[in-house]
């Protein structure tokens, strides 16, 4: 396969880019096609690395008004509905939603995707139905799948063992939930158990931590220093992190050094974050984001995630990342004209970079050749548009491919 003239990351200058054994052969200003090869004309049009989805809970995706709707529109509410759905769960129910939202992921340029799996639950059934989805779907996404403990390790029956057994069956990463146990004293002691559950079994982590208005909730620091001390450092994420948006900034100042410090990854997720965000507030009402803007500026790695697609948390979602790439830039302030035009990164490069998939993710000869291709010239235009990925190419291969609308203006 031979991609003629695309513009690479925002480029300025348009190549060439070969594919041979799914893999990217040569990127040149100029390539002459071969007789018997497949040529795509993306003449002027913007390429990039394919979309990840770094936090999403695929087990809960379409379940939306299922058993009731999240009137609230509370974290708590959610979690109190999604607790009497779960009882209901089959694999086959897992699997058909999973399935569901994947294509629609996939149909919008996504091929790897982080999904936290609730296993807060003896038998296991979302994350069995989520380990069948990754190996049948192995072909088309990436995936990655997070032991959650949705309703806590020590405030939870056998919360411990639940979370062994769960990284046992093959779980790639291991979560939590620290603000949500029952004191402030179990959260810390929960992350001290996940970081040496980590080390045993070599694996990252992904904590959901602070995911609270509450100035008090304060357990990144926890997560920080163990990343620092243990060795892990960019084995670790942090997401969601809303509390520090309600940090006074002395102490945001003071946490930030040992953030650094520390190398974690800290993820995003602006659509959900803002919708469950500031809901016990009157006026001022607060935005319900952690400090995008201050962590991209101190050097800290900065993530989006989608985070729910139609479930109990979030009545919405299509599965398109540019989605919550234009939430978390309005939310954030980050609206100079550089800033949009390289706010891709939150969902391509710095996503793979949490998810520690960089030595096969990218536009670079010898990887992998997955890519995309948008109707348009730059990521400014493509997000202002919301323009269509007219390829999403993986290992080579054409694996979604979109005709573009045609509108007419009778006028």
């Amino acid at each position: 396969m031979l991609i003629k003239q695309a513009l690479i990351n925002n480029a300025q200058t348009p190549q060439d880019l070969r594919i041979e054994d799914g893999k990217f052969t040569a990127i040149e200003s100029h390539i002459e096609a071969r007789a018997d090869e497949q040529v795509i004309d993306a003449t002027g049009k913007l390429l990039l690395p394919p979309f990840v989805d770094p936090h999403v809970h695929l087990d809960a995706t379409q379940t939306a008004g299922d058993p009731e709707w999240n009137q609230s529109g509370t974290l708590f509410d959610g979690i109190r509905i999604w607790s009497e759905r779960k009882k209901t769960l089959t694999v086959t129910d897992v699997k058909q939603r999973a399935k569901e939202t994947l294509r629609k992921q996939i149909a919008n340029g996504i091929q790897v995707v982080r999904s936290h799996v609730d296993v807060t639950d003896p038998s296991f059934t979302a994350l069995q139905g989520l380990l069948e989805v990754k190996a049948e779907m192995a072909d088309q996404v990436e995936l990655q799948l997070v032991a959650f403990p949705q309703e806590g390790i020590l405030s939870f029956p056998h919360g411990r063992e639940l979370m062994e057994e769960a990284v046992k069956q093959g779980a790639d990463v291991i979560g939590g939930i620290p603000h949500f146990e029952f004191t402030r004293e179990y959260g810390i002691e929960s992350l001290h158990y996940i970081g040496k559950l980590a080390e045993k079994y070599d694996r990252l982590i992904d904590v959901h931590c602070d995911e609270i208005d509450d100035p008090a909730s304060r357990h990144l620091e926890t997560l920080a220093t163990i990343a620092y001390e243990t060795g892990l450092g960019d084995r670790v994420t942090a997401s969601h992190t809303t509390a520090l948006g309600s940090y006074n900034n002395a102490y945001a100042y003071k946490l930030f050094r040992l953030l650094r410090m520390a190398d974690i990854n800290m993820i995003a997720n602006p659509l959900v974050n803002t919708n469950l965000g500031g809901r016990f507030d009157t006026y001022p009402k607060r935005r319900g984001m952690t400090r995008v803007k201050e962590l991209k500026e101190a050097g800290i790695n900065v993530a989006f995630g989608e985070d729910d697609v139609r479930d109990p948390w979030y009545p919405m979602g299509n599965g398109n990342m540019l989605d919550p790439v234009s939430m978390g830039l309005h939310v954030g302030h980050l609206m100079g004209y550089d800033e949009i035009n390289a706010s891709y990164q939150f969902v391509t490069e710095n996503a793979a970079k949490a998810l520690h998939i960089l030595d096969h993710y990218g536009i670079e000869v010898g990887k992998p050749a997955n890519c995309i291709i948008f109707n348009n010239n730059d990521f400014y235009n493509t997000l202002n548009e919301r323009s269509e990925v007219l390829y999403s190419i993986r290992k080579g291969k054409v694996l979604v491919q979109t005709t573009p609308k045609q509108t007419t203006l009778n006028f």
